[in-house]
């Protein structure tokens, strides 16, 4: 598979990124990508950028040769309705694409239910294309097949996060979690997306930690966006 896109990374906006929006911008384009996305955090995350950054994003060319800048943000689920920490549509609208997932420093592991709820509501937002690193342990326990099932309903893609399965990272969860995702995505036919969640110019397109697990299920090309930029265009409505 021939990756042409890489579209969850982050730059020092965020708080805990190391490496400006045109550093990443640089590195990106070596690695010959057609569409690269920054999706900075939202601000339930401390140290992140507000509103105010995001309605700003006008002003940022979107093209540098042959590839495509998408701008956009990782926000937060909040609740276990699945809430976000931005809700206001002028400021969505100023976004490419719309990233949502569940973070410790933002929301408290609830039970079997709870949690479900709290990924299948963000899941439903219609603003939201992507759930980040589902799988991760933030939500211990959850029904993923029906995380699964109203992905594919929604067309939101669900993602195979590279950084979650770092060995660094201590995420014992991740890999049997992400395992049966992959799992359940092949047998209900669901797209995947790999993210990078790249904090670092080094991190771009680097899904080393996920590739294995793809081997590992036999996982379909056919259903991994990554070498599909028309059809991620599609699913972001751009």
């Amino acid at each position: 598979m021939q990756t042409l896109l890489d579209v969850h990374t982050h730059t020092i906006v965020s708080g805990h990124a190391f490496c400006t929006l045109n550093e990443m911008i640089a590195e990106a384009q070596k690695h010959e990508l057609t569409l690269f996305g920054v999706t900075e955090h939202g601000p339930a995350i401390p140290g992140t950028c507000t509103d105010i950054y995001f309605r700003n994003l006008h002003v940022v060319p979107r093209q540098y040769g042959n590839m495509r800048l998408l701008l956009g943000a990782e926000l937060n689920i909040i609740d276990y309705e699945g809430n976000v920490d931005i809700t206001n549509p002028n400021t969505l609208d100023c976004m490419d694409h719309v990233i949502a997932g569940l973070h410790l420093l933002c929301y408290t592991d609830g039970n079997r239910e709870q949690n479900t709820s709290a990924l299948i509501g963000a899941i439903e937002n219609p603003r939201i294309h992507i759930i980040s690193h589902p799988c991760d342990g933030t939500a211990s326990d959850f029904d993923l097949e029906a995380v699964v099932l109203a992905a594919k309903r929604t067309d939101t893609l669900l993602e195979l996060n590279s950084s979650s399965l770092n060995p660094v990272r201590h995420k014992e969860l991740a890999h049997p979690l992400f395992v049966k995702m992959l799992q359940l995505c092949k047998q209900h036919e669901a797209p995947i997306i790999l993210g990078s969640d790249a904090h670092h110019t080094s991190a771009i397109c680097d899904y080393r930690f996920a590739l294995p697990l793809l081997k590992e299920t036999a996982f379909p090309e056919t259903l991994i966006i990554n070498d599909k930029p028309k059809e991620f265009l599609q699913i972001i409505g751009k």
